[in-house]
């Protein structure tokens, strides 16, 4: 199938959204009416790309559990941490790769991630015969790095406070002639993502379930929480990151793209400690009315314990959606609310440590 480009690494203001509404194909696989957003760049995502995106994932990814979050009634949690890979990540790269032409697979893909997106283009690239290569920062979690090279993928290492990661990447796929996939700023990574939220609305009717009408998202880049809003059109959009590298709900405050500010504290989230938004992303969200959370390093390591409970590993970043929950920074007024879980690749020892502690 054909190809969609979006420039990423660009600098300029974000780019003003076209949206309009129009009906569902009526193939059962999306319900009620989507979201289509169209770009100065010529990148479209929408609610049918969603759609798509499902049937193309289909018998490849696995269908997660849609889990009740005890004494808090309306709340369902979506364990994306029980995804191929230990993320949600793999539905936008299975989705992006899919749709690369045969022809031009054996000239491979690159990627940027410290982990997780590492994991799903690694996966998928696999399953699809292609060489992968992703540039990764050295302080990457062990069991992220060595669950990479274990799918056949090549690590180029780099240093995340002196090195550009896009730079890096950028030249490695040109030098090789290689697909870019970047980990959120790409209409098929993000529709795949959307994929979740879909997902999850089939889940919630099949059990007799009125329509979600909040979603409260796990957001590093926006590609997950903004691929729920095309998915979820009618719901509030809830995106939630660790205070200090909470640049998304900044920026959606704003009206306008702001990057991680000078100097930001350290946290546990690598897979959420993105310095700079893409507009694709910001702008559906934005266009969707979404507003953040932020959630302190202590409420995330609450949210691992509180999961363990419930039988489920979530990793740091996985968890913040579960945070502000248990927190109180999201209402409590009975509408149905679905929260990510995105993912569940934490390191073993640092683990043990947050179950361990006491407070």
């Amino acid at each position: 199938m054909g190809q969609r480009t979006h420039h990423i690494g660009t600098t300029r203001p974000p780019v003003k959204l076209q949206l309009k509404r129009h009906a569902a194909h009526g193939d059962g696989i999306g319900p009620g009416e989507g979201m289509m957003a169209t770009n100065d760049d010529g990148a479209r995502v929408s609610h049918d790309g969603v759609v798509a995106a499902a049937a193309r994932i289909a018998g490849v990814a696995t269908r997660t559990p849609l889990l009740p979050l005890t004494g808090h009634p309306g709340v369902w949690l979506k364990a994306e941490s029980l995804q191929l890979g230990g993320a949600f990540k793999f539905r936008g790269a299975y989705n992006r790769l899919a749709r690369i032409a045969v022809a031009d697979r054996p000239r491979g893909v690159v990627a940027f991630s410290s982990g997780n997106h590492a994991q799903g283009i690694a996966r998928a690239a696999a399953l699809l015969g292609m060489p992968a290569t992703i540039v990764m920062p050295h302080d990457a979690p062990a069991v992220k790095r060595d669950a990479t090279l274990a799918l056949g993928a090549a690590i180029v290492g780099y240093d995340r406070a002196t090195e550009s990661r896009e730079r890096i990447a950028a030249a490695l796929a040109a030098e090789r002639g290689a697909v870019l996939v970047p980990s959120f700023d790409d209409p098929d990574v993000v529709e795949g993502q959307g994929t979740v939220g879909l997902e999850a609305a089939f889940q919630a009717t099949a059990r007799g379930l009125p329509p979600f009408e909040r979603a409260v998202v796990c957001c590093g880049g926006g590609g997950l929480s903004a691929g729920i809003a095309l998915a979820l059109p009618g719901a509030q959009i809830l995106v939630v990151e660790p205070e200090g590298w909470d640049d998304m709900g900044r920026s959606l405050a704003a009206g306008t793209i702001l990057p991680v500010q000078p100097d930001p504290p350290a946290t546990a989230c690598d897979a959420l400690q993105t310095p700079r938004v893409a507009p694709l992303t910001f702008d559906v969200l934005a266009a969707a009315g979404a507003a953040g959370i932020a959630v302190s390093e202590a409420e995330i390591r609450a949210a691992m314990r509180h999961a363990y409970r419930l039988g489920l590993v979530v990793e740091p970043g996985g968890a913040v959606a579960l945070a502000a929950v248990l927190a109180g920074k999201v209402p409590t007024d009975g509408r149905q609310t679905l929260v990510t879980l995105s993912g569940g690749n934490v390191d073993p020892v640092d683990y043990a440590a947050v179950l361990a502690e006491r407070v």
